[in-house]
């Protein structure tokens, strides 16, 4: 699986606190096998994120974006109306994986607004700013990733393997 990484964040991306989340993701894609084929680190600027998720969805360099961060209440929390605008398809079943799973460790995940779709062949997961609470989240969807992919590329969807 090709993963291209995107930190959400205006204090990382200004230089003024550094990236936790974005190595901890690359480190748990790669304990998986998974092939990290970029990362990097994007303000919380709708108009950036949705250009860049097109970029790279339309490209056909990644089978998976994970944009980690945004997904909160804050005012300037931006990651799911930009992963909407340029998804063709939700994937609904996946954010309310995440908040669920996620609220048995911390009661705010409820609080998140991630969500996930899809864009020409390539899935958008959103996931919490927290290098913890990305990661945590992304294990809770992770199983199902790569079925998803498979079957985006035209596989059969009842195969279990």
């Amino acid at each position: 699986m090709r993963v291209a990484l995107i930190t959400v964040s205006d204090s990382s991306a200004q230089g003024t606190r550094p990236d936790g989340t974005g190595p901890a993701l690359t480190e748990r894609c790669r304990e998986l096998g998974w092939q990290v084929v970029s990362t990097e680190i994007l303000p919380d600027d709708r108009a950036i994120l949705e250009a860049r998720l097109s970029a790279l969805a339309d490209s056909g360099a990644a089978d998976l974006i994970l944009a980690a961060g945004g997904t909160g209440i804050g005012p300037r929390d931006c990651t799911p109306e930009a992963t909407a605008a340029v998804c063709v398809k939700l994937l609904p079943g996946l954010g309310e994986v995440m908040r669920e799973k996620g609220r048995h460790l911390n009661e705010r995940a409820v609080l998140s607004r991630a969500i996930a779709g899809l864009r020409a062949r390539t899935i958008i997961v959103d996931l919490p700013g927290s290098p913890r609470g990305a990661v945590e989240s992304f294990d809770a969807v992770q199983s199902v990733l790569a079925h998803a992919v498979d079957v985006v590329g035209g596989a059969n969807h009842d195969s279990r393997d």
